[in-house]
């Protein structure tokens, strides 16, 4: 196998499809990208038995066919260390990868191809059609509340449901719920819901672009799969039963504060300074026109600070979890926003004052 390419060519592929592969690997095949130079193309895969990609190369100069799995991490800093405009020469010879470009060489080791994983053809049944930007917006309003490496295991990704003219995402760790929706063309008798793991949800984020370029995203009853671009994403989905979200949200709450969302996310992000390191906790107080924050640590350290807001009601005091209300405070993107709350045990509510189709739960902490 041999081939040319521009350095500028496989470079952005590279890291692309490396942000896929782990570093820690219990087989060693899955640390490297499978090389396939065939009929007058060049494709990289990189995949971690989850999530994969395949890209195609362009301006990839076929010498002779052939296929072969490559260090992911070494090639793409090999790539990456070249100037920019270098043209490299990629070549197998016996079981090693020759790479030259100008005075340089490196040598890589390799392994065979037929040890890489294939990901089975896997039969898609809904398709569901985007503006690239309305998708990603979507992803990235409520990727911030998938669990990590949570046992229920269910909630270590993003549930995605396909409703009668309706699509949504939910995420959540059992501490807080973000919700996105958008008007879809589907029609459907019955509302299908999966569960996109979290590697799957970051990666296809990242190859989304802010354009109203169409992309398509095919679902089936193991995978869902997309092509953006060069890319063909891939990803596994999680066999599991996603809690019923609508108990989670709120209803009624008496208790509405408007107030304006940069000035309420920097008195957080104050707060937060002087809060406990590990707990994270914050008391909040309201009052008529005005919300009070208070922060302490076992340091006997404190904060108080205090903000002009629109309410007109009883007082409350309620205590959260200070980075929850960071992250939702960062992920929405209008001027104002609006809480509302019941009871000092009670989830807040957060959304947009413009109805966006989205909205975001806290729970509330006993300080």
């Amino acid at each position: 196998m041999r081939f040319q390419i521009s350095r500028d060519n496989i470079l952005t592929p590279l890291q692309v499809i490396s942000g896929v592969v782990e570093r820690k690997q219990t087989m060693p095949v899955l640390s490297n990208i499978l090389v396939v130079a065939e009929g007058g193309v060049v494709q990289l895969t990189g995949t971690n038995m989850e999530v994969e990609l395949v890209c195609v190369l362009e301006g990839a100069q076929l010498a002779n066919e052939g296929r072969i799995t490559v260090p992911a991490r070494k090639l793409a800093d090999i790539c990456r260390s070249l100037p920019s405009q270098a043209h490299l020469d990629f070549a197998l010879e016996g079981d090693k990868v020759h790479l030259r470009s100008g005075k340089s060489h490196f040598t890589l080791s390799t392994l065979p191809a037929d040890q890489f994983p294939n990901t089975e053809d896997n039969p898609q049944d809904i398709e569901v059609r985007f503006a690239q930007k309305d998708f990603k917006d979507m992803l990235d309003a409520t990727a911030f509340a998938m669990a990590q490496q949570d046992v229920r295991y269910y909630l270590n990704g993003m549930l995605l449901e396909i409703g009668n003219q309706v699509v949504r995402t939910v995420a959540t760790d059992g501490h807080r719920l973000a919700l996105a929706s958008i008007a879809s063309d589907l029609t459907l008798d019955v509302d299908r819901q999966v569960i996109v793991p979290r590697k799957g949800v970051i990666e296809f984020s990242r190859l989304l672009s802010d354009t109203e370029e169409e992309v398509v995203v095919s679902i089936g009853d193991s995978h869902i799969q997309s092509e953006v671009g060069n890319y063909k994403f891939t990803s596994k989905l999680i066999d599991g039963k996603f809690p019923d979200y609508n108990r989670v949200i709120p209803k009624g709450g008496d208790k509405i504060v408007v107030a304006d969302r940069e000035a309420l996310k920097d008195m957080f992000s104050r707060a937060s300074i002087l809060s406990h390191e590990n707990i994270r906790g914050i008391q909040l107080q309201l009052s008529d026109g005005q919300i009070q924050v208070y922060a302490n640590n076992p340091e006997h350290e404190q904060a108080e600070d205090s903000l002009d807001v629109i309410y007109e009601g009883p007082e409350l005091q309620i205590g959260f979890n200070v980075s929850y209300l960071i992250d939702v405070t960062n992920t929405i993107q209008e001027d104002s926003v609006k809480l509302s709350f019941s009871n000092a045990s009670s989830s807040a509510l957060i959304e947009s004052c413009e109805d966006n189709g989205r909205l975001y739960v806290v729970m509330p902490m006993r300080l």
